[in-house]
């Protein structure tokens, strides 16, 4: 795996983080209620994690578009899936199993895949 791939990854990682904090958390904590500003604020910051996400994948996939995209999302439920089931004790049903499963062969696809 290139280094602008690894990159990428990390990026769209803390940006997928932050993102559930900043909608889910409202559900959770008291303050996350009270601040809603700074949440929206707080999404300017968040935008650059994309961005460099984007940058860094697309860089490395050869430049195309597509790769990017997928894996983005692919992190995405990944990221979702665990940070709901540790903070809000959902737990891993066979569907989210599954879907967890195939957002791992989604990534594997456009990042391994020549």
């Amino acid at each position: 795996m290139n280094i602008n791939l690894l990159y990428g990854i990390l990026w769209f990682i803390l940006a997928h983080a932050v993102v559930f904090f900043q909608l889910n958390g409202q559900f959770k904590w008291e303050w996350f209620k009270e601040h809603e500003w700074v949440l929206a604020f707080i999404g300017i910051p968040i935008s650059f994690f994309y961005i460099w996400g984007t940058k860094y994948t697309v860089a490395g996939m050869d430049n195309l578009l597509w790769p990017s995209r997928f894996i983005g999302f692919g992190i995405g439920i990944i990221i979702y899936a665990i940070l709901v089931s540790h903070f809000f004790g959902e737990g891993f049903t066979t569907k989210t199993l599954v879907s967890i499963v195939l957002s791992i062969c989604l990534i594997a696809i456009q990042a391994l895949w020549k």
